[in-house]
């Protein structure tokens, strides 16, 4: 666990900040307006983005109505949630917990063909240094990255269609005025803007998703993540899965004992759990050999016990 009194877990805006990096779409909300003007209702649909120097860049389809309204009423509101995908995803619906999420206002202001050009150029260059990222990654990560579902990189298999797909779109930037993140409990949080543009995304979070989903598809991986429960919390846990990463440490959602029963037994509820790593993972090579690290300590510590 961390030492010297530092906090194991993020702010708000660091938090803000790698939700933004770690999904690829989002809910934008504009007002409907035509050549009359604003009509007072929403309008909204899902547009894919890409977040540079901190600021959020919209891909809009040519077809899409937020091209009328922005133009009549920038005005707007972008959401993002965290991207949770295979069995995480069904057991968050199970248990009605939401995936946490940003919600921000502001400005939806469209560039003009030559920012578009520099913007889309940084995002090519992005996901080519992702994909190098993966074919550079050791044994153990890539093979964590191949278990997942949705492949080693979903965010630039999907970002890619909109440099080599046929559809034409608008590139457009988003100027927040507010933010607000909303906690998997449903819990509002005002995050000053200030501290968003300050703030800097984990580099491992545009992996995160496909490292969260390729430990949770593995059998192992999840028995290692139960062993956590016991070894470092003293928790008796029945199942595991992992929740959340990132360079300070990870959440587990864990089943745990609750109530006891008339009969004696204990009835068994799903708890969010927080473990720290002894050091601040720089990218998701190192948070999983920190992983694997803690995986050994757990079964060293284990099998000393049973040996006494």
């Amino acid at each position: 666990m961390l030492k010297g009194g530092k906090s194991p877990v993020l702010t708000l805006a660091e938090k803000c900040k790698n939700i933004l990096a770690s999904n690829w779409q989002g809910s934008l909300n504009s007002i409907k307006a035509d050549a009359k003007g604003s009509k007072e209702e929403i309008y909204t649909s899902k547009v894919k983005y890409f977040v540079k120097k901190g600021k959020p860049f919209l891909w809009i389809p040519e077809k899409d109505l937020h091209n009328v309204n922005v133009l009549i009423d920038e005005r707007s509101s972008f959401a993002v949630s965290s991207p949770f995908p295979g069995p995480l995803a069904n057991l968050l619906k199970s248990i009605k917990k939401l995936p946490a999420r940003v919600a921000l206002m502001g400005d939806t202001v469209r560039l003009n063909e030559e920012k578009a050009k520099l913007v889309t150029e940084s995002l090519r260059e992005t996901l080519l240094a992702d994909q190098k990222a993966v074919k550079d990654s050791s044994y153990s990560v890539s093979g964590i990255l191949s278990s997942s579902c949705v492949g080693p990189v979903p965010r630039s298999t999907n970002l890619l269609e909109l440099l080599e797909g046929n559809e034409q779109y608008s590139v457009y930037k988003f100027d927040m005025s507010s933010c607000t993140y909303i906690d998997c409990n449903r819990g509002v949080h005002e995050v000053n803007v200030e501290d968003i543009e300050k703030s800097k995304a984990d580099s491992l979070s545009r992996f995160s998703m496909s490292l969260i989903d390729g430990i949770n598809q593995s059998e192992v991986r999840r028995r290692a993540l139960v062993l956590f429960c016991v070894n470092y919390l003293n928790i008796n846990a029945k199942d595991a899965l992992l929740l959340f990463m990132d360079r300070k440490g990870f959440d587990v959602l864990a089943k745990v004992p609750g109530c006891v029963k008339v009969d004696g037994s204990h009835e068994y509820q799903w708890k969010e759990l927080r473990f720290a790593l002894k050091e601040e993972a720089r990218d998701g090579e190192t948070f999983c050999n920190q992983l694997l690290q803690m995986e050994e300590d757990a079964l060293h510590k284990i099998s000393h016990l049973s040996g006494l």
